[in-house]
């Protein structure tokens, strides 16, 4: 989508942070004690970006895409990836069917064609399966036989997966991987956040999520996050902070084999615009960079065996690249008009 010219006024932003605030409250209602977690989803969303979501089992991954899709009013739908599932099982295919004219084959659109297409451990399933989302997630569109079908709007992915070390898990390819926004890892809860769940919650049963924004509000929401203003200064560190990621450009990239790329720059400017929009503000800021770029980086760069020997882990480089790339200098700005200059 191209960023519209008109930048949004302080009191746009402030209504969009409030709505915003309502949805993050609802969602930490049904994940208890993720915060950060429930956060990213947040602003992946209206940085209209695909989520992948990796935990253990039972973490509560799935419960969070169904909450989000009722928070929303969105038609979501589920699918379980498992070995024996095909791609005609996620995009649909023509069934032979008889019509007035006669027989012929008619298109019958599969589960993706939806709003919110909750991919449940998309690693069980086989990389040719697996690839039948990469049209969709790039294109937002589906073709089978040679006709091409376009998904409804808006349509994000978001993704479950479990940790590459269980069994029966297949690596999603690096091509499907970096169409994914976020990578967000769904940490193990607390003593603390486990007592309240036994307090809150019954074994095989969903909580209630009512809906506090509806799906013309969800897309006014990114239209608007599109004008959020970037500061050539912020703009620069964008580009530094993905051009260090490259082997041999930054003393963190060292043991890096396959660093970001241009759609890593793009991710992370429309996710530090998200956060700016969260915070009530007309520009982003080097802060909002530093925040949103573990989870845009963290599955966009791909380490060789002696750094996997080492310890070394995409978390740890980024965290040593945010350390070494140098930020912008000077205070925040607090108009439009500051950060223009």
């Amino acid at each position: 989508m191209t960023p519209l010219t008109a930048p949004p006024s302080e009191i746009e932003t402030a209504a969009a942070r409030d709505q915003l605030l309502r949805l993050r409250a609802s969602l930490e209602q049904v994940l208890f004690g993720q915060e950060e977690v429930v956060e990213s989803v947040v602003l992946g969303l209206v940085a209209r970006g695909h989520l992948l979501l990796e935990g253990l089992p039972g973490l509560g991954k799935t419960q969070l895409a169904k909450a989000l899709a009722a928070a929303l009013g969105l038609d979501g739908r589920r699918v379980q990836f498992t070995p024996d599932l095909l791609p005609g099982d996620i995009t649909g295919g023509p069934i032979l069917e008889e019509t007035p004219a006669g027989r012929r084959l008619v298109f019958h659109r599969g589960p993706v064609f939806a709003n919110l297409v909750l991919a449940d451990e998309i690693n069980r399933a086989s990389p040719k399966t697996q690839s039948a989302l990469l049209e969709a997630m790039q294109e937002r569109r589906v073709t089978v036989m040679g006709e091409t079908h376009p998904l409804p709007e808006p349509f994000f992915v978001i993704a479950t997966q479990n940790p590459i070390e269980l069994e029966g898990t297949y690596p999603l390819p690096e091509a499907q991987v970096d169409r994914f926004l976020f990578k967000i890892d769904v940490p193990r809860p607390s003593a603390a956040v486990l007592e309240r769940i036994v307090l809150h919650r019954s074994l095989g049963t969903d909580p209630e999520v009512p809906a506090v924004m509806t799906r013309d509000e969800l897309l006014a929401l990114s239209a608007l996050a599109t004008r959020i203003h970037i500061p050539k200064p912020v703009a620069g560190y964008i580009a530094r902070l993905v051009h260090a990621t490259q082997p041999g450009e930054s003393a963190a990239s060292a043991g890096v084999k396959y660093g970001a790329g241009p759609r890593a720059a793009l991710a992370l400017a429309a996710a530090s615009r998200a956060r700016a929009l969260m915070e009530g503000r007309v520009h982003i800021a080097a802060e909002d960079v530093r925040a949103v770029a573990p989870a845009v980086l963290r599955h966009r760069l791909v380490l060789d065996y002696a750094a996997h020997i080492e310890g070394r882990t995409p978390g740890s480089v980024i965290a040593a690249l945010l350390a070494e790339v140098p930020g912008t200098a000077g205070a925040l700005p607090k108009t439009l008009a500051d950060a223009k200059r």
